[in-house]
């Protein structure tokens, strides 16, 4: 806590930890920073800790009997991962959501699809509240239907059960990452009172492990469904009647501007790299130290693979909902007799996206602003959906 309130922070190594004596390898560096060893973060640059120490007035800590192993023989660094992804993927969940509304009506969608008595019949409550969310956006109820298609293709049709995984799972992965949190997970724990000294292995970090295992496969799915709702949107097969690739050039210079079409390359780009991420890191245990730690939990490597499933999908999730906003703006300027308002939800996200973001009418670099999105996005910069609505 004393290295965090001084805005002093250990250089740890991301790779070498089998999770099980926990995270034995990075949290080692962690305690040698504390008593005056290796190197540490200080005023935006990597220096040695007992030079800063020595520059500070600071005494380097001076370990009792176990307390060594104690600072090392954890849980940490995998937990505090599961932590960052927690918060990163409950907003995906959200933006998902968000999104596949926009494309819906872009598409001109069927909000029928998510029917609160259709939902009823599967009382998933996870699903049931994306539809919901998604029934809110889409201004549904007794109102005609958005299309003269009969059923919406999967992408927009199944959202609710794709995203629905993720509301599903989150409670659970939460109660899985505050018990580890909140556990003792050194060995052997001592016992004061009665005078024992209890061996056992509390540093296996099998259910983070198992945590970010499912998280990354719910989320690459995540991926996976906006870039097969952005392969539609930007197919004059199956748009609708919007321009090829979304673009928004006036119609003597359509043929001469690509919209939308590279950045659709690589949305698919990002979501295979997504996919081909999810082979689960707990079951590859190896058996290291002389097979004493001869069944590990790779809980680490799991984070560290769910965290970069997490940055793919936000880069995804990004180039989607500026893709999504054009061509709402693009089917709004073309009414149909399914035409009606954007809701206020949608509206407000179209203004808000809009406030920083031009529509793509001539092709122009789009890398930067792609980059401040996705920025906005990991800063949770939108609001999406009350936290007690789902």
């Amino acid at each position: 806590c004393w290295l965090l309130e001084q805005d002093l922070i250990p250089r740890i190594p991301q790779e070498g930890s089998v999770g099980a004596s926990g995270d034995l390898t990075p949290l080692s560096y962690v305690a040698a920073v504390l008593v005056g060893e290796r190197e540490l973060h200080h005023d935006g640059a990597l220096r040695s800790a007992a030079e800063v120490y020595r520059a500070l007035g600071i005494t380097p800590l001076t370990l009792r009997p176990k307390e060594g192993l104690a600072l090392m023989n954890g849980t940490s660094v995998m937990t505090a991962l599961a932590c960052l992804a927690y918060a990163r993927a409950d907003y995906l969940m959200r933006l998902a959501t968000r999104i596949t509304a926009l494309v819906s009506v872009a598409m001109g969608g069927n909000a029928f699809h998510f029917d609160e008595r259709l939902f009823a019949a599967k009382p998933h409550p996870g699903m049931q509240g994306i539809a919901a969310w998604l029934r809110s956006d889409l201004v549904a109820g007794e109102l005609p239907r958005h299309s003269d298609r009969l059923q919406d293709r999967y992408s927009l049709r199944c959202a609710p059960h794709v995203i629905g995984v993720v509301a599903d799972s989150l409670p659970w992965w939460r109660q899985l990452i505050e018990n580890e949190l909140n556990s003792a997970n050194d060995n052997p724990l001592i016992d004061g009172d009665g005078e024992h000294v209890m061996h056992g292995g509390h540093f296996y970090g099998g259910h983070i492990a198992m945590a970010m295992d499912s998280m990354k496969t719910a989320i690459a799915n995540l991926a996976d469904l906006l870039d097969r709702q952005l392969a539609q949107l930007v197919d004059t097969k199956f748009n609708g009647g919007l321009p090829s690739n979304l673009s928004g050039a006036l119609a003597g210079r359509q043929m001469i501007n690509h919209g939308f079409k590279a950045v659709q390359i690589g949305v698919s780009a990002w979501t295979a790299e997504a996919l081909k991420q999810t082979m689960p890191a707990s079951v590859f245990s190896r058996s290291t130290e002389c097979h004493n730690q001869d069944k590990v939990s790779m809980g680490t490597i799991a984070a560290r693979d769910a965290l970069r499933v997490l940055t793919l999908t936000e880069q995804v999730g990004a180039a989607c909902l500026l893709a999504a906003v054009q061509g709402v703006e693009l089917r709004l300027a073309q009414p149909t007799p399914f035409s009606r308002p954007l809701s206020p939800a949608l509206a407000h996200m179209v203004q808000q996206v809009r406030a920083e973001f031009a529509p793509l009418l001539e092709d122009r670099a789009l890398e930067q602003e792609l980059r401040a999105l996705i920025a906005r996005l990991r800063q949770r910069h939108y609001p999406l959906y009350q936290e007690s609505s789902l």
